[in-house]
């Protein structure tokens, strides 16, 4: 196997790149009589979110205007929501994201559940660096103790905040080996704590589920099913309830596929009458870079159509 890391994403770095020209040319399309979206798009899709950063230097070296507020001034609604977070550094997204997740009178713990369960470690750390380094801070104040952590332990309870909390610690196992005798041992444990005893020792599920890697865990589903006849995940779900069980279910779920995981959120997001469009914009701007290939294949393989065409016959409606 190579050790050469190749994106799945479907946007790539423009080759002969020239941050001062797409800057001289969104300058244009914003401050000409009426906004040209055609030319936002083209570019602002067309780079990548590293080129994007350097455009954004050269619009305000240029202008004296961030490129951020100049959208925000001449765009509306949810054109400006993508447009904003195609120019924002991944990390300060995610954060932007867990931010509005937690804001307000009650806490959106789907977008939660979303965030901590497909992350990576890396991806992870970096987005608590990114609440503490930004003006994110519920608190207002510049003090460590005041963490994405320690903000996240205000807005949760129970078995789920303390299954969310250790996921966002981002101290996942990430070794490639597999240990059979270890996911056999794992496997019984979690039956023995739910499907063979009356109640359960939810406690046993967190500890597996957010610790061993990835490859561990995928072991780990096989051994179970063979121990008990039943997925790890419908024993999840007839044994437990709420958000612990929803969060559980997507851990579960990534383990298995985090593009499979999302293509359902994109299919739910847009499933019914309304569209979430914080949910399409969230998922396709966030795994451009890394993973979106995938997204739609098993948006295709899933739901039978694809992605593209549901968001172009949503877009319509």
């Amino acid at each position: 196997m190579s050790s050469v890391w190749v994106t799945r994403g479907t946007i790539k770095e423009k080759p002969g790149f020239n941050a001062g020209e797409d800057a001289a040319a969104l300058r244009k399309a914003i401050e000409g009589i009426g906004t040209t979206e055609k030319t936002l798009i083209d570019i602002l899709t067309q780079r990548s979110n590293a080129q994007r950063q350097l455009i954004c230097k050269a619009y305000q070296d240029a202008t004296g205007r961030t490129l951020c507020d100049a959208l925000e001034g001449d765009t509306h609604g949810h054109f400006e929501d993508i447009l904003v977070a195609l120019i924002t550094p991944p990390a300060k997204f995610d954060c932007q994201e867990f931010i509005q997740a937690i804001k307000g009178a009650g806490t959106t713990e789907s977008i939660l559940i979303e965030l901590f369960a497909s992350r990576s470690n890396h991806q992870i750390k970096a987005m608590c660096d990114a609440y503490l380094a930004g003006s994110y801070l519920l608190y207002k104040k510049k003090n460590p103790q005041y963490s994405l952590i320690h903000d996240l332990k205000s807005e949760v309870s129970g078995d789920f905040e303390k299954t969310l909390l250790i996921l966002a610690e981002g101290k996942r196992d990430e070794s490639t080996n597999v240990d059979v005798a270890k996911a056999k041992e794992d496997a019984k444990i979690m039956y023995e704590a739910g499907e063979k005893n009356w109640g359960t020792e939810e406690s046993k599920f967190i500890d597996i589920l957010c610790h061993r890697s990835v490859p561990q865990l995928r072991q780990t589903l096989v051994e179970y099913k063979s121990l008990s006849g039943k997925t790890l995940q419908e024993s999840i779900e007839r044994e437990m309830s709420g958000r612990l069980e929803e969060i559980l279910v997507a851990i579960v779920k990534c383990v298995k596929s985090v593009p499979a995981y999302l293509a359902e959120r994109l299919y739910k997001s847009m499933k019914g009458a309304s569209t979430t469009e914080s949910t399409l914009t969230r998922i396709i701007v966030s795994r451009s870079e890394v993973d979106l290939q995938d997204i739609k294949a098993e948006y295709k393989k899933l739901f039978g159509t694809s992605l593209y065409s549901n968001i172009e016959v949503r877009s319509i409606k």
